[in-house]
């Protein structure tokens, strides 16, 4: 069993949410809330980021096989540029949130802040995917979901190289930009390169 607890209150429904992609300059961003059961527990199990891809891919699995319910919701960069990160961010969780069954009791959101759109109480804990199972889950899915959306994008687009960097402004993905401007993908609402030069739009 891992380090990470199994619970916030014993004996309610709880659900961990967490998202992947709010650096990015490029997709979506993804929400993931997932339900487990309170004796649930692995070795592995840790904030995504502090994964390998290929225990994130096991775990997922796991996950999936194993949690009460389990849900995703995104935003696109579309909807990122109107409404700003934080709000699409949080948008996408209460998407993801409004997908479970059966409903949960209780959200343990990953972060320090959140803009519910259920009645459901909430508790937002700062750094939560390395201390809550529900929560590590959570970041898990969503970085695998984004991750796999992102590979299927770079075939379209291969100069951006996004099976790679996944769409974070990496110096490869920066000079991409710089050489072939910007895609429909592109979150312009952001700023793409380090200095303010006019984006051509490529695609």
């Amino acid at each position: 069993m891992g380090n990470l607890r199994s619970y916030y209150l014993e004996g309610r429904i709880e659900a961990g949410i967490d998202e992947a992609g709010r650096g990015c300059l490029a997709g979506p961003v993804v929400a993931a809330a997932v339900i487990l059961p309170e004796e649930f527990g692995h070795p592995l199990l840790n904030d995504s980021k502090k994964l390998s891809e290929k225990d994130r891919l096991e775990l997922e699995t796991i996950i999936k096989d194993e949690a009460i319910s389990f849900a995703t919701g995104e935003v696109d960069n579309h909807g990122i540029d109107h409404m700003n990160i934080l709000k699409a961010s949080h948008r996408a969780m209460n998407r993801a949130v409004q997908l479970l069954s059966p409903e949960p009791d209780f959200l343990l959101i990953d972060g320090n802040m959140f803009t519910p759109e259920t009645e459901i109480p909430f508790i937002c804990i700062v750094k939560g995917d390395g201390k809550y199972n529900s929560i590590a889950a959570a970041s898990i899915l969503a970085k695998t979901y984004r991750d796999r959306m992102m590979r299927k994008l770079h075939d379209d687009f291969p100069a951006y190289n996004w099976a790679q960097n996944k769409g974070y402004p990496t110096p490869e993905h920066k000079r991409a930009i710089l050489t072939h401007g910007i895609t429909k993908f592109h979150r312009q609402s952001f700023r793409l390169l380090d200095n303010e030069k006019q984006l051509k739009i490529a695609f």
